[in-house]
């Protein structure tokens, strides 16, 4: 059994290749993966929550599980642990840290989307947050896209401009603090990455053939976009699962303005050709994710298989 700090996992893991495995595992039949619909969730109290989601993936073969931490007053909010087993005798083989494996695997799933949803010419990054994510989806979306401008949007100005010169630094590039309403009007791709329970910016501000990934909200009740941005979009999930947890979606169906007919595709149909994820230039697409097992295990995979061909 060997154990893999935080660190290690990212030492280990390139930006292009997760995004590649992810692809490739969404891209295959799906009967070859067990994932359960819906993750697990164990109430801590009034202050907290547990997730956890299993999977396994008969043509890696790979088998393990994610535990994931949510307590809103902790100084990090979330935490994630992951086991990989030996999927022939259920041996354990890794416990990893699996905070960074978490944003990179998200990350990774949301550039997929963006591969089959956004317009090819697409140059300029939006994106809503200054945290964990925000990074992640930073870093993944410029290692594997010629974006020529990158937006960022927090909080406050204040936020924004210190999230964006700490991007900078690390990129070796421009990154620019935006207001909400240049974020959306700007930007091409436009990824939300925050813990906001409302939505962050304005529907109407969208432009013509924007694409949008959603990743902060993971609860009925919250959600980061408003309802006109659903009722203009055509709208993708990780899987359909999330329709039992996606209050980007379940907002607007309660009120009646979209329904489930909205929902066009999930990631497995994007990424296998099976449905197309842009039928005009001037289309708004929308991806919706909450997170899939399958993409944990991929990435805890890509981890183990790096770290024992270190070793020979």
């Amino acid at each position: 059994m060997r154990v893999f700090t935080d660190s290690e996992v990212r030492a280990l893991l390139q930006p292009a290749e997760v995004v590649n495995a992810v692809e490739s595992a969404f891209a295959r039949n799906c009967g070859a993966t067990a994932v359960l619909p819906e993750r697990t969730q164990l109430p801590v109290d009034d202050h907290g929550l547990l997730l956890v989601m299993p999977c396994y993936d008969s043509a890696l073969p790979a088998l393990g599980v994610k535990l994931i931490s949510v307590f809103e007053n902790a100084a990090q909010r979330l935490q994630a642990t992951y086991v990989l087993l030996d999927p022939a005798s259920g041996k354990l083989h890794a416990l990893m840290a699996a905070n960074y494996l978490t944003e990179v695997r998200t990350a990774a799933a949301s550039a997929v989307a963006t591969r089959h949803m956004a317009r090819q010419d697409a140059s300029t990054l939006g994106v809503f947050g200054t945290g964990r994510q925000a990074r992640s989806h930073i870093e993944v979306f410029t290692a594997v896209r010629n974006f020529e401008r990158v937006l960022v949007c927090g909080s406050s100005k204040e936020r924004s401009e210190e999230f964006a010169s700490a991007m900078a630094r690390t990129l070796n590039r421009e990154v620019e603090p935006a207001e909400a309403r240049a974020c959306a009007s700007q930007a091409d791709v436009i990824c939300t990455c925050t813990s906001s329970p409302s939505p962050v910016f304005d529907g109407k501000w969208l432009p013509p053939g924007a694409h949008l990934n959603l990743v902060g909200a993971f609860q009925p009740t919250k959600r980061e976009v408003d309802s006109e941005t659903t009722r203009r979009a055509r709208i993708a999930v990780d899987i359909y699962g999330a329709l039992a947890e996606a209050g980007d979606l379940l907002i607007p169906m309660r009120e009646g303005v979209i329904s489930r007919a909205h929902i066009v595709a999930d990631l497995h149909e994007l990424a296998s050709g099976k449905k197309p994820g842009r039928t005009s230039a001037e289309e708004i697409t929308v991806f919706k994710s909450v997170g899939c097992a399958l993409e944990d295990l991929v990435t805890a995979s890509l981890v183990w298989q790096k770290a024992e061909a270190q070793r020979l």
